[in-house]
This record gives structure tokens, sequence and C-alpha cells, in this order.
């Protein structure tokens, strides 16, 4: 007899019955929803739609008001506060502005002492910073301080990404580097979060049967009510998910994926 195996692919990021609020506003409203490993998810929302706090509760840096957040099966708030072996880029990093990058980065590094210095260089090197620049952070421009972000985040070899707004006001050159960058971690099988605010941000990074050169995932949208191009493009959008957010008007409005 010819036993079927189904190869069953791996829950890393849960978020069961998740709500939130601040001064009174429902941000967050029981949200639901499954990432499995080695996945894409880009979620696109305008600004105080609640993408970023979404974001601070996957990695504990607060906490729902209910609702359980469980990151490779561990309910986050219970033994463990904040998930391991998680890359996290949530709006800007902080950094000490007198030192350089590669300074920063080794003081990062000396929180869990798991890479060397060989390494963080090498990681400077593979987002397109130069480690032997002495230039302080705080006379970085935008684009260098993203790909420092992404530096810290992926130095250690984290196999989930948090990227918060990683493609936010970049020129050309390096919106497409930065690019390249998450290509080159998909394919090395890493679980991705990315937001923006802008649609085609995303939109456009994410591999179709039309552009075979692009990102590969699936879209989560945060719509506010001001999303007036997103309401005219959910033609585009399919399969509704049973979540939604309630926006600083007060009107609830669903999250598309």
């Amino acid at each position: 007899m010819i036993r079927k195996v189904e190869h069953i692919i791996e829950t890393v990021i849960k978020l069961d019955r998740i709500s939130k609020e601040y001064d009174g506003i429902n941000i967050l409203n029981n949200i639901n929803l499954d990432i499995k490993k080695g996945s894409t998810v880009g979620i696109v929302g305008a600004n105080g739609s609640g993408k970023s706090v979404l974001f601070k509760l996957i990695c504990g840096f607060t906490s729902p008001d209910s609702g359980q957040v469980y990151i490779r099966n561990e309910k986050l708030g219970d033994k463990v506060d904040f998930p391991k072996n998680v890359g996290v880029f949530i709006n800007e990093p902080g950094y000490i502005s007198m030192y350089s990058g590669l300074d920063n980065l080794k003081f990062l590094a000396g929180i869990n002492n798991k890479i060397s210095n060989d390494k963080i260089i090498q990681t400077m090197e593979r987002v397109g910073l130069n480690p032997n620049n002495k230039v302080k952070v705080s006379n970085y421009s935008l684009g260098m301080k993203q790909k420092l972000g992404i530096a810290q985040a992926i130095m250690e070899d984290q196999d989930i990404l948090i990227l918060d707004e990683p493609f936010n006001a970049l020129d050309y050159k390096t919106y497409q580097d930065i690019k390249e960058i998450i290509k080159e971690l998909q394919k090395e099988g890493r679980t991705i979060l990315l937001t923006s605010h802008n649609f085609e941000d995303i939109k456009v990074g994410f591999k179709t049967s039309e552009f075979k050169d692009k990102i590969e995932g699936r879209f989560i949208h945060l719509l506010a009510k001001d999303d007036k191009e997103l309401y005219e493009r959910v033609d585009e959008i399919k399969n509704l998910i049973k979540i939604r957010v309630k926006t600083e008007s007060g009107i609830q409005e669903p999250i598309w994926e």
C-alpha cells in the first residue's frame, strides 16, 4: 500500500484573536493570522492604520489587550517576553550617533555575543555599506541608515525578519538595492514581514507570473478611511480574511489579503 505523505509547512507566527487600543481607540480588533515558515508577507496601509503596532506585538515590544501571540509555538508573555532569533527593523533603530556604523553594530552584537567582527563586516558589505567608513551615524544619509537597520536585523542570521517601512523615502538606487537584498533573503528561506504606507512599494516587490524577477509573497492591506487609492484597487485584492481595524475616525475597515 502506498501511503501519501503530506508536507506540512510550519507556522512560525500565529496571532490568536489579538486586540489592541490606545487612548480608547481600538487600533487592532480580533486579529487572527498564521504566517508560515519561509513565507514573505507585505502589509500595506496608511499612516496610523496599525502596521507598526502589529509588528511591535509580534516582537513583544508591547502586549495585546486581549488574545495571544505565538512565535514558533511559544506564547509571548508566558515564559518568553521577546522571541529569539528575530531580526527587527521598526521605525528608525536607535543608534549612538557619535559612533560609526561598524561600531554601532559591534555594540549590538555584544548583547548576544553570537557573531564575530568578520561576520559584522561581511553583513555591512552585503547591504552595500563600507565597514571602513569612519563617518558618524549622525551624518549618514537616510538610505545609509536604512541599510544599517537591515544589517543589524540580519547579521546574526535571524530566520524571522520584521521590516517596518524598509523602502521609506529612498532614492531609486537605494530602493533597488534593498529590494535585491530582500530577494536574496527570501532565497535563504527567511520568513519576512514588511510594511509600507505605499501600495506600489510592496506591490512591485512581489513575484507574479508576469514579473518573474520580483519578490514572492502575499499582501495584507490595512485600509484606513483615507486610503482612497486602495479602495479603487479593491478589485485587484482577493481572499478577504477576518481581520479588522478601527481607524482614528472610529470607522472599522477590513484588512485584505
